[in-house]
């Protein structure tokens, strides 16, 4: 099976269903930034060592790809993929109130940095929150996009907790952001 198409060569690729768009629809840089953030989801996967967030990474790409799959579908036609839920959601809360028990508290902003690991996921925060406003950008004119709305706000919640758990299990202090004078 070839991967190249020639279909978008004019600047246009299909959603499932059969749609046209142009490839910079709203639509298609949704699940774009989506596909990034899966993407360095994967990267920051492979970096960590614990298999607890490598699990709990592996499950969040999971529902990314859904979500893409959701994106990429024509809204005016049926979904054939699963959607997500509010235990999805309640699964990120779960994980971050976990994290926190171990955590000092949260007195100072903190910047990205300190260690590889911990700065991959701050960018893996960035981008789940620009894959937010996307998806914001489209009207959330369905229950499927705003539930993913959602999602990625916790996501996003989780990968901050997420950065400050790898950066207290490596033993490197935060990077604390002091104003300038």
């Amino acid at each position: 099976m070839k991967i190249y198409t020639k279909t978008g060569d004019a600047g246009e690729t299909g959603l499932f269903g059969g749609k046209r768009l142009a490839k910079d629809d709203l639509r298609i840089e949704a699940y774009g930034t989506l596909d990034e953030l899966n993407s360095f989801l994967g990267l920051l996967h492979d970096m960590v060592s614990s298999e607890i967030h490598k699990n709990r990474l592996k499950m969040a790409q999971d529902r990314l790809f859904s979500m893409g799959a959701v994106l990429a579908s024509d809204p005016e036609k049926p979904l054939m993929v699963k959607n997500i839920g509010e235990a999805d959601i309640e699964a990120l809360e779960h994980f971050m109130d976990e994290m926190n028990e171990s955590l000092p508290a949260l007195k100072n902003f903190i910047l990205p940095g300190g260690h590889s690991t911990v700065s991959v996921c701050h960018v893996c925060r960035s981008v789940c929150r620009r894959a937010e406003r996307r998806v914001v950008s489209l009207g959330m004119g369905s229950e499927e996009e705003a539930i993913i709305v959602r999602y990625l706000n916790r996501l996003s919640d989780y990968l901050f907790v997420l950065a400050r758990k790898i950066a207290f299990e490596l033993e490197v202090p935060e990077q604390i952001w002091t104003a300038p004078e």
